[in-house]
């Protein structure tokens, strides 16, 4: 069955339809890595988005769900090259295109991806639709495009209630903003007894089961909808618990501080981008998934201080907090196909734990 991809810039791409045939309307970003694709699928901070897949093959190791990073994939849409039809891996259980209809996620295939990420990269992350209809009406679904919002994906990913997974270690409260499971997982290996908090939850309420440090997570949309998480960051921050905040956590971090953000041209989103520790000069290969960056002119110096910075572009890549056990990072230190260069920071957070007592 044919499908067509369409751009709000009126670029029209016609492939093949892959997974569900519904028609999705999301914001349109590419990805760089070569491996990794279920973690991709199943990340929670791509609410919202449809991905187009840079390398060409995806799908020739197949689908297995233990590797998953959340229970269900979140993302609209799925954008590739070419769909590898029979995988080999004796990991597999399925192939990507059953887990696609399995999870009635669209899917387009037989498109130029790379044609689709020069134009992303030239003009920005823009919104776009797929749909099979081939009578589609170009204009009015442009303007249906350009009329479509996301809203306010936190809400859509975050647990509905409390979760608690049992360790011998330190008590860690995560507040999951879209949390992946590899963060969990981190932290579990390290004996750490984890409770995982709706992204709303009081402050309050976390500070009274008396958490040795506190986790915020990535996920997905605009740091600034999260006026009400924000608040509550703001009161966790006054305390003296030990924070660590990845991505999206990050960045809530800092404008609960009176730092800013800004939406990214056409965002990092891979798994080779490299990123410098400014205390020690060493330079990091590491994951990345984020359409919006800290301003470093808008830190308070007198708060803050960035203590990584992207390689490539100059972005902050982390924060730490003076005076406070509180570190952040624009990256995902628990990067799961990889790498793994920044799992050290995991150890770290054991370390501001262990000197707060």
């Amino acid at each position: 069955m044919k499908a067509f991809l369409i751009l709000e810039d009126g670029h029209v791409f016609e492939g093949k339809s892959v997974g569900s045939t519904k028609e999705i309307i999301s914001e349109i970003v590419f990805n760089t890595s070569m491996t990794g694709y279920l973690e991709v699928l199943t990340d929670p901070s791509y609410a919202g988005q449809s991905v187009c897949m840079t390398y060409p093959l995806i799908g020739n190791y197949g689908i297995c769900k233990e590797d998953m990073e959340a229970e269900r994939p979140w993302q609209s849409g799925f954008i590739v090259r070419e769909l590898a039809k029979r995988p080999s891996n004796f990991r597999s259980e399925e192939s990507v295109e059953s887990f696609l209809i399995e999870n009635d996620i669209t899917g387009i295939e037989a498109i130029d991806t790379r044609a689709l990420t020069k134009i992303l990269r030239d003009k920005g992350t823009m919104k776009g639709m797929i749909t099979t209809d081939e009578n589609f009406d170009k204009d009015d679904c442009i303007k249906r495009i350009k009329a479509w919002e996301m809203g306010h994906v936190v809400l859509d990913v975050t647990c509905k209630e409390k979760m608690s997974f049992p360790g011998d270690g330190y008590k860690v409260a995560v507040i999951d903003l879209g949390v992946k499971k590899n963060i969990v997982r981190c932290l579990l290996e390290r004996g750490c007894s984890v409770t995982v908090y709706p992204a709303e939850t009081p402050a309050e309420e976390i500070i009274a089961d008396a958490p040795d440090g506190i986790m915020l997570t990535n996920g997905p949309g605009d740091p600034k909808d999260n006026v009400k998480t924000i608040e509550e960051i703001k009161k966790l921050f006054a305390t003296k618990i030990p924070i660590f905040a990845i991505c999206l956590g990050h960045q809530l971090l800092a404008l609960a501080n009176g730092a800013d953000t800004q939406k990214m041209k056409y965002g990092h989103r891979g798994a080779n981008h490299p990123v410098k520790d400014l205390k020690t000069g060493k330079v990091y290969i590491s994951t990345q998934n984020h359409g919006y960056v800290v301003k470093e002119e808008t830190l308070d110096r007198d708060i803050a201080e960035p203590s990584f910075i992207n390689v490539n572009d100059k972005t902050i890549e982390g924060v730490h907090y003076l005076g406070k056990n509180v570190q952040t990072v624009q990256f995902h230190p628990e990067a799961c196909a990889g790498p793994l260069d920044t799992g050290f920071l995991f150890d770290e957070f054991m370390n501001m734990m262990e000197v707060s007592k």
